[in-house]
This record gives structure tokens, C-alpha cells and sequence, in this order.
């Protein structure tokens, strides 16, 4: 859906120009499917818990950044939440905590996770360009890139189903930041989704609010790119 920047769309056109996006998204990419027909070993499965920990733990600060460049307390309000949510209100109960949990189920310490020396660098690249997104751009836009949010309420509960067929042997509390989160991601896309509608009213900002989504899903597949090159797509070529 193409138009010139000066014309808006109506809302109805907003959200079906940022839903088109689903496509790119990152449910389909060989990683994922890899992972999700049981078709990875413990060492990837390691790596995968490893990385996504880097991207994970950039969540809060990426939500700091929008509040920090966001001028709307009514905005801060609503956005606080979020980083609470990821870093837990008494360190303990966090979505981070949470994926360090898994992380520990797979066979990792959490010393070795926290210390960041397993992360790829393709990955890091990845994590820090949208880290560096959150705080450079108009928080408008980078409030629009967590739309991805929308497109993930069946691949949560999608994935939980696999790991629990494919990896038995992992422990069922190393499965709660997917049981959390499954939860409560679909509030959340709506809630946002109704944010950006709302406050992006020019033909200019609602595109703007498209290309950020897009770069998001771009950053999300480049994560995954660089995982399957250094496992079993790297090992076969």
C-alpha cells in the first residue's frame, strides 16, 4: 500500500498497512522450524537460549529509550508497565528472570549467560541497531517497531507445544517466560496498536510507523540468520 506522505490513511488502512508486515515476521524463518520440529541438539539449543538472552535483557532499556524521548506523561504511564514487566518489580519475577530460568533448563549456568561471551556477533549487531533505533528515532516510531507483538500470540503458544514434544528432558519451570507471556502479549498488541493509531495522524508518521515495524522484523530475522549460520545451515553449506 503505497501514497504520498502528505495524504494519511484512514485507520482502517493503518493497521492493514502494518499487518501486511506479517509475512516478515519470524515464525517462518529455518531457524524457528529447526527448533520447532525438534530438529535441534542441546549445544543449539544452548546457543539459541544464549542469544536470545541479549536480546531479551535489551527490552527495558529499548522501553526506557521511548519514555525518555516521549514529551506525553499520559504515554510514560501507559509504557512503564512495560519495563517492570521485563525487569520485575523486585528482580525475581521478570520476563529476563524468566528466560534466565530456561536458559539454566537447557543446560546453561547463568554466570556463563549473563557474562554475554556466548553471543554471536551477528546478533549483537542485530540487538544493538534496534537498541540504537529506540533511543535515535521519534518515540512515536519506535513504539510502532513492538507491534511485532501482534503477529506473536500463535507462535508462543506454537512453540511452547513443540518444545514440550520435541525436549522432554527440559524442565517444565524452564518454560514459564512462554506460560507468562503467552498471557498477556495479545493485550498488549492491541493496547499498542490502538497507541499508534491514535498518535500517528499524518500520512508521514503513519509510514514512518510501517518502516519501523518493518526494520524490527529485518532485526528479529538477522538474530535468527546468524544462529543458523553457526549452527546446522553453516555446518551444511
Amino acid at each position: 500500500m503505497v501514497r504520498d506522505t502528505e495524504t494519511p490513511w484512514s485507520a482502517a488502512e493503518f493497521q492493514e498497512a502494518l499487518r501486511a508486515l506479517e509475512p516478515r515476521y519470524w515464525d517462518r524463518h529455518p531457524f524457528h522450524e529447526r527448533l520447532h520440529d525438534g530438529r535441534l541438539d542441546k549445544e543449539e539449543l544452548r546457543l539459541w537460549a544464549a542469544n536470545r538472552w541479549y536480546y531479551q535483557r535489551s527490552l527495558p532499556q529499548k522501553d526506557a529509550a521511548i519514555i525518555a524521548n516521549c514529551p506525553l506523561p499520559e504515554v510514560r504511564r501507559q509504557w512503564l508497565p512495560r519495563i517492570v514487566y521485563h525487569d520485575g518489580a523486585d528482580g525475581f519475577s521478570g520476563g529476563a528472570e524468566k528466560w534466565l530460568r530456561l536458559a539454566e533448563a537447557v543446560g546453561l549456568g547463568r554466570a556463563e549467560v549473563v557474562s554475554e561471551r556466548l553471543v554471536l556477533p551477528g546478533v549483537r549487531f542485530a540487538v544493538d541497531a534496534y537498541l540504537d533505533f529506540a533511543r535515535r528515532r521519534p518515540w512515536l516510531e519506535a513504539a510502532a517497531s513492538g507491534l511485532t507483538e501482534l503477529f506473536s500470540p500463535d507462535l508462543l503458544a506454537y512453540r511452547l507445544g513443540r518444545m514440550r514434544q520435541h525436549y522432554p528432558w527440559i524442565a517444565e519451570e524452564g518454560f514459564a517466560y512462554f506460560t507468562a507471556r503467552i498471557d498477556v502479549v495479545q493485550a498488549e498488541g492491541r493496547s499498542l496498536l490502538d497507541l499508534v493509531v491514535r498518535h500517528a495522524t499524518t500520512g508521514a508518521q503513519q509510514q514512518a510507523c510501517v518502516a519501523a515495524l518493518a526494520f524490527k522484523c529485518e532485526v528479529l530475522r538477522a538474530v535468527l540468520d546468524a544462529l543458523d549460520y553457526h549452527t546446522g545451515a553453516g555446518r551444511n553449506g
